[in-house]
């Protein structure tokens, strides 16, 4: 897939440099050239420009990326006026970084409904929901091991955990499952998540449930890929 990373301060840096060692092409785009410079080996493209200047910004691949994110965090007017300029230009996803609770109103009036807040979401853990559109959330426990939140594979609707099998299978093991509940927010729809409880070898997998599986990577990734 193709990333557009708008801004490379700490965090734009740590998602852009992520996501290119996942094995997606990154096009990270910063105004300080010697942002740009020191980055050029770890992310597949850099650019220096400004992200507020339409023609610029029109120059890049929007067409074809599959987000663009605006990272931008220390000036938060460049990081608005940069998602007003997306919203004019062709681009299928847009996620704004948000810093300040004024911040994110403002997104939410122009429609902006994908956000971050990298107090509470790391760079990691974006880049791993973006890696897979059926991971929900991720959290790092070691270098080895991760507890991810994964919808639950069609194929496996209906069944037990017993009936299932996925630890023998993968090698993975199921914490809990989640059931997704819809809220009016201040006008809008949110999504709300409540676990179940531990999971039981009786526990039945629902459409729509999450998953919270805790195991190694790889094989958190086979399971959703041959789940499918």
């Amino acid at each position: 897939m193709k990333y557009i990373v708008l801004g490379l301060g700490n965090f734009g840096k740590s998602l852009a440099i992520r996501l290119t060692e996942l094995g997606h092409e990154v096009i990270g785009v910063d105004n300080r050239m010697a942002k740009v410079e020191q980055l050029k080996e770890k992310i597949t493209h850099t650019v220096c420009m400004d992200s507020t200047d339409v023609d610029a910004v029109s120059a890049l691949p929007l067409k074809d990326a599959h987000a663009v994110i605006v990272a931008i965090g220390e000036d938060e007017g460049a990081s608005l006026l940069t998602t007003a300029l997306l919203k004019q230009l062709p681009v299928k996803r847009i996620i704004g970084r948000v810093v300040s609770d004024l911040q994110k109103t403002v997104l939410e009036a122009m429609s902006i409904d994908e956000y971050i807040m990298p107090e509470e979401e790391t760079a990691g853990r974006l880049a791993m929901r973006l890696d897979n559109i059926d991971i929900v959330d991720s959290f790092k426990i070691s270098d080895k091991y991760s507890i991810i939140e994964t919808k639950v594979p069609a194929k496996y609707v209906g069944m037990t955990l017993k009936e299932a099998n996925l630890t023998n299978k993968y090698k993975v093991i199921v914490l809990t499952t989640l059931q997704t509940s819809e809220r009016l927010e201040k006008g809008k729809m949110k999504i709300c998540k409540e676990a179940t409880g531990i999971a039981k070898s009786d526990t039945v997998l629902v459409e729509g449930d999450i998953l919270v599986l805790f195991g190694e990577l790889k094989d958190i990734n086979r399971l959703i890929q041959k789940g499918e």
